[in-house]
């Protein structure tokens, strides 16, 4: 079975009220697959026809709120890394986590086992110089550490104009700020390239980090800007691919967007929104409980 990851910076499993962009925004694509619910905690155990929604614990048993760093390097290596460090960490991996990662990359895991694997985020030009001199420094993000230590192809924004890869905001409405000329695409497009990119793999990763930043800031109307975009992606994505072949699983790091009465991150479960074949989705039931249990969960659907 082929795996389509889209990993959403900064998502938790909320209540149902009026401070939770995933409630006063429309989410028809999202709410489709959990039969006219909204992406909330009172959805967790959803099983449909088309998918399945559990919450996953991102504390890990250290006090303290979930961070990105320990987060994702949990997420993306199956260890425990806030119980390693010995607490959370926020932002990018210091150099006890990067030795982590490059130890146990989720890519470098996969391909041990077989698989033809991709992270299809697109970088700028002056990360290749950086790349060029091995990454020096620690202000890399999870994602590309796993890349690098996996030892897999970075694309850049030729790829991205081919059809080969798409930005981190799906539409390209950053670069375009920034000078760079590509084209505008809609998240449905995006959806399409990135179906289209997936049949070349076992295994895919797109990051979405949008969605932390406008948790961050507060403000409903960014707040619900990001989701439209992310719900109709995922609503596009979810309605393009082959359910007997491939499966879509979105998840998080830690909470932060689902509550705009604060400003920081949240103690939140976070949501494993899985979308594909049935019946491979319900031989997971009760193997999913934290961070940790979602990498041996990806080796187990690409064995399906």
């Amino acid at each position: 079975m082929r795996l389509i990851f889209i990993f959403v910076d900064g998502i938790g499993l909320g209540n149902n009220f009026k401070d939770n962009p995933f409630v006063f925004s429309k989410t028809p694509g999202i709410s489709s697959l959990l039969e006219g619910m909204p992406l909330t905690k009172e959805a967790k155990g959803f099983v449909g026809s088309k998918a399945s929604l559990y919450g996953v614990d991102a504390t890990l048993g250290v006090p303290g709120l979930p961070q990105s760093a320990t987060g994702q390097t949990a997420l993306f290596t199956g260890t425990n890394a806030p119980r390693y460090l010995g607490n959370h960490l926020r932002g990018f991996p210091n150099s006890l986590l990067r030795k982590l990662i490059a130890d146990y990359s989720m890519f470098k895991q996969l391909q041990q086992e077989g698989g033809r694997v991709a992270f299809i985020n697109a970088y700028r030009p002056p990360f290749f110089d950086l790349l060029r001199h091995g990454l020096p420094g620690n202000r890399y993000s999870c994602s590309t550490l796993i890349t690098f230590y996996g030892g897999l192809p970075f694309y850049g924004l030729g790829d991205l104009k081919a059809g080969k890869a798409l930005y981190m905001d799906i539409t390209n409405e950053i670069l375009q700020r920034l000078g760079f000329e590509v084209s505008l695409i809609s998240p449905e497009k995006g959806a399409e390239h990135l179906v289209q990119i997936s049949r070349d793999f076992d295994f895919c990763l797109f990051e979405y980090f949008l969605s932390d930043l406008a948790g961050h800031l507060g403000d409903r109307s960014e707040a619900s800007r990001v989701i439209n975009i992310l719900d109709r992606f995922i609503g596009t994505l979810t309605e393009l691919i082959d359910p007997g072949e491939d499966m879509v699983l979105v998840c998080s790091d830690h909470g932060n967007l689902e509550d705009l009465r604060i400003r920081n991150h949240t103690l939140n479960e976070v949501p494993v929104l899985l979308v594909g074949n049935q019946k491979a989705r319900e031989l997971l039931n009760g193997s999913l409980n934290s961070l940790i249990d979602v990498l041996p969960l990806i080796k187990k659907l690409l064995k399906y």
